[in-house]
């Protein structure tokens, strides 16, 4: 009797289960002579604000004879973002880390407390600032807007934000240039959005100052968008 509750002892604890770490695979490869595209992500980013920019960037590797995108999501953390809607999220890239690859165009999507307690994050807000240094172009959208100005950014340039928090955005930021009744501005290298839908909008202008607007008109009709920047309301300072 002893020999089988001994035996017993020994099946049950090989079946019990053993902790496991969580691994992620690593980023895909970037392929050169590309843009590097980063987006930046956070716990409560929202979908559309992402996924609009990632989507029109991502698709020009299938346009010919361009120099097309790698698109690429960074945050704090190798460990699941959750969206505000509830998505589930693997950052490609840890900002902390500093094991980054040079970024060309930073994209700054909105998130629920870009508002409030983002604003404090200043391991985040430096991240920005010394990507602002190099990028060509810093986009953001919607209230992503009030990460670039909490970082200083935006301090000599036109911009805008999500339509009903302009009053917020310009009472927190009063020094600013702020353009309201547009979907996205346009000054420097720094293109800011309204955001929402509207997020296509500011992403394939920003693809049509790089190409041209026969490639951004091809962009838009992949994604069944009506495209044609001369009836979009913008603000661009010359």
């Amino acid at each position: 009797m002893r020999c089988l509750l001994f035996v017993l002892v020994i099946i049950l604890s090989s079946c019990s289960p053993t902790e496991q770490k969580t691994t992620y695979s690593n980023p895909p490869p970037l392929v050169a002579n590309r843009y590097n595209v980063a987006l930046l992500i956070m716990d409560g980013v929202y979908n559309t604000e992402l996924t609009a920019p990632y989507d029109i960037f991502q698709h020009t590797i299938f346009r010919k004879n361009i120099k097309a995108m790698n698109t690429f999501t960074v945050a704090n953390t190798l460990d699941p973002i959750t969206s505000f809607e509830g998505m589930r999220i693997l950052p490609d890239y840890n900002y902390l880390s500093g094991d980054l690859p040079p970024i060309d165009i930073l994209v700054v999507p909105s998130a629920e407390h870009h508002l409030d307690t983002d604003l404090d994050d200043e391991k985040m807000l430096d991240f920005v600032r010394q990507i602002s240094k190099n990028a060509l172009y810093v986009t953001s959208h919607c209230d992503g807007a009030f990460v670039l100005a909490e970082a200083g950014l935006l301090d000599k340039v036109a911009s805008t934000t999500f339509p009903s928090d302009i009053p917020k955005y310009r009472k927190k930021f009063p020094q600013l240039d702020v353009r309201d009744s547009v979907l996205f501005v346009h000054d420097g290298k720094f293109i800011t959005s309204a955001g929402g839908a509207k997020s296509f909008e500011a992403a394939l202008y920003l693809c049509e100052l790089l190409y041209g607007p026969e490639i951004a008109r091809s962009l838009a009709r992949g994604l069944v968008i009506d495209w044609d920047l001369a009836t979009v309301p913008h603000y661009r300072v010359n």
